[in-house]
């Protein structure tokens, strides 16, 4: 059984290219566009890349049947709204577990991209054929479900060593070694999810309401909208009524990093564009991004560039 014969993937998701290997689906969306590449590993096991590069989508997803789906986060950040309105994240570096029973709903990219892989598994089909594909491999992936996921909740841990290894090199797999080495890692990580303890308390997750979320994301559209304003945390703070402790921690929860890293970050990088795209003169760029002396421009710049504004525009001549 195969995951798109297992679920249903949804109205907005459809297929738009494939071999025997594999399957892609285009998830289309009025923010844009996620692609899933879907590797059949054993029967009722799927492995899935998922690229994103989105503001939000609607996920219509429904599983056919049990399923027990393991997710890591490359790169970027998920958000979604539980019921009681609380919204929670999963990061770079992140391990997630669910049985999908409640994937159906809006989830949110706060950084507009997310990069990661997903094992899903047809419980049934898969609980059938994974103890017999290698002596030895007694993994019960019906109990590993209930390990992780009981009454349906999802788990959310970060990532150890162990676990970024076993994921890390999945991201770089040559295609003549492919179909073996997806079978050997699957197994790897079932393995270990076998033997591994659940540390105290690392079911709870940092959570935020939305009209938290939605306030820090108001902050981030002001920031962004006038990168020639330096705004203080203060005047934040009095601007969205928000305590300014909650607000930086809210901010970060969001967007993974601080309200003044995100905001110089945003403004480097507008300035690069401008440096690509304009002749203007940095000292003008500078202006316009806020800094009325250009050495500290400068300055910033290179801490987030890698180059100082002079040395990035000849690169690109």
């Amino acid at each position: 059984m195969t995951l798109e014969e297992a679920a249903d993937l949804g109205k907005n998701v459809s297929p738009i290219d494939g071999d025997k290997s594999c399957t892609v689906f285009r998830l289309q969306d009025s923010t844009g566009e996620g692609l899933m590449t879907v590797y059949p590993v054993f029967p009722g096991v799927s492995l899935l890349y998922n690229d994103f590069h989105l503001e939000s989508c609607t996920s219509y997803f429904r599983p056919g049947t049990d399923m027990f789906c393991i997710d890591h986060c490359r790169e970027g950040r998920l958000e979604w709204e539980m019921e009681d309105g609380r919204c929670q994240y999963m990061e770079a570096g992140d391990l997630q577990m669910s049985t999908r029973v409640d994937h159906a709903g809006m989830f949110r990219f706060p950084l507009r991209h997310y990069h990661g892989i997903t094992v899903a598994l047809c419980l049934e089909e898969a609980g059938a054929v994974l103890p017999g594909i290698l002596a030895g491999f007694s993994v019960d992936v019906n109990a590993l479900r209930d390990k992780f996921c009981s009454k349906g909740q999802l788990f959310i841990m970060r990532a150890g060593a162990s676990i970024e290894h076993i994921f890390s090199e999945l991201y770089s797999v040559p295609e003549t070694i492919r179909d073996t080495f997806f079978k050997i890692k699957v197994l790897e990580m079932l393995l270990f999810l076998s033997t591994l303890e659940i540390p105290e308390g690392s079911r709870e997750r940092p959570y935020f309401y939305k009209t938290q979320v939605e306030k820090v994301k108001s902050v981030m559209a002001l920031i962004t909208e006038n990168p020639q304003h330096h705004y203080t945390l203060e005047q934040l703070s009095v601007e969205f009524d928000f305590p300014i402790t909650a607000m930086k921690n809210c901010f970060k929860g969001v967007y993974g990093t601080s309200i003044y890293a995100y905001s110089k970050s945003y403004r480097m990088n507008a300035a690069a564009i401008k440096l690509r795209q304009t002749k203007e003169s940095i000292t003008t760029i500078a202006q316009q991004m806020g800094y009325d002396n250009a050495s500290k421009f400068a300055a910033a710049f290179k801490s987030v560039m890698g180059m100082t504004p002079a040395e990035y525009r000849k690169s690109i001549v």
